[in-house]
């Protein structure tokens, strides 16, 4: 198995992709809008990447957040609120907030699961900062980082009860970055002492399945490599301080923090430490140098992907999308009135 994670470049495999994949069998792979058109297309679609692997715990992954990260639009699939939006009504009625926020998660997987998705990158467990880039703002559970982590806990449980795995991100914290790491390589000159609350909420959470690394310089920690490249950051504090033994996945590969060939960082990722390298845009290419310049899978990594696909092995909570919805709607108003 290649210790990666692809993406596709249409709404159905074409001919070299499913020759590609069946070759290099990556441990999953992730969606984005040119992959989606129907409900029975994304269904057909994610089932076909089982049928080709034979695997039914395939990990198949979206960023489907709620608010400007959406990859399912409605009107065909319904909005959902933003990380803000649970901030907001915690300042009110906490419980109630931890409460809404585990409905909607359940109401998110709902909809995943009805399509074949596994995995949701969610949570940002990022504490927001003032000044920082907007790329995580009204993205974020907040400012609090006990909140933070509350919220956070409670979106997990809720996409695990509908049968989905959940992915904190942008461990050990993204809140701080001064630009937008899709386009530049963020460096953080917070202290150690600082940093401390961004590790709080992955502290916390650090039982979760599955995080998403940052494409951030600390440079408290490691002045010379973004977290996802780091040994340091990766032994030292994700590992170590954090105490996380999930799977460990970069972000992105294609983003314009990293430097290098698209193969070459993800050499770097796993060497580091990650256990799976993202690459999102299906370009045949980079998708064929990675498969060449990475090793098998660790019997470590397989450990932890398959603990973490375990997880929504069990019953699944069923009820419908639109009365868990209804829940989520009537809990945000009875708060807010």
């Amino acid at each position: 198995m290649t210790p990666a994670i692809f993406g596709m470049s249409a709404t159905a495999l074409t001919r070299d992709e499913t020759g590609f994949f069946k070759d290099a069998d990556p441990a999953g792979y992730i969606l984005f809008g040119r992959n989606i058109e129907t409900p029975d297309q994304v269904r057909a679609l994610t089932d076909e990447l089982r049928s080709l692997h034979g695997r039914d715990d395939l990990a198949i992954l979206i960023d489907q957040e709620g608010g400007r990260v959406a990859r399912l639009k409605s009107p065909t699939w319904p909005e959902f609120p933003t990380g803000e939006t649970f901030d907001r009504l915690y300042d009110i009625a906490p419980a109630t907030a931890i409460e809404a926020a585990r409905i909607n998660a359940l109401a998110l997987a709902d909809v995943l699961h009805a399509l074949g998705i596994t995995v949701d990158c969610l949570p940002l467990l990022d504490v927001r900062q003032p000044g920082a880039d907007d790329i995580i703002g009204d993205r974020a559970l907040g400012s609090d980082p006990m909140r933070v982590a509350a919220l956070g806990r409670a979106i997990i449980d809720g996409l695990r009860g509908g049968g989905v795995v959940g992915v904190v991100k942008h461990i050990p914290g993204h809140g701080r970055a001064l630009c937008d790491s899709h386009k530049a390589l963020p460096r953080v000159s917070a202290s150690d002492a600082e940093l401390a609350s961004d590790l709080a909420p992955f502290i916390a959470l650090n039982e979760a399945p599955m995080a998403m690394t940052a494409h951030i310089v600390y440079e408290a920690w490691d002045a010379e490599h973004p977290a996802t490249q780091s040994r340091i950051v990766i032994d030292d504090i994700i590992r170590g301080r954090i105490g996380f033994d999930g799977l460990l996945m970069s972000d992105d590969l294609d983003m314009e923090a990293l430097s290098g060939t698209v193969p070459e960082r993800a050499s770097r990722a796993i060497a580091a430490g990650c256990d799976l390298a993202l690459n999102c845009w299906a370009k045949m290419d980079d998708m064929v140098g990675i498969a060449d310049a990475l090793p098998a899978i660790t019997h470590a990594a397989k450990a932890r992907l398959d603990g973490a696909m375990a997880r929504i092995a069990g019953p699944r909570d069923e009820r419908p999308y639109a009365e868990l919805a209804a829940q989520r709607d009537a809990l945000i108003a009875a708060a807010a009135a």
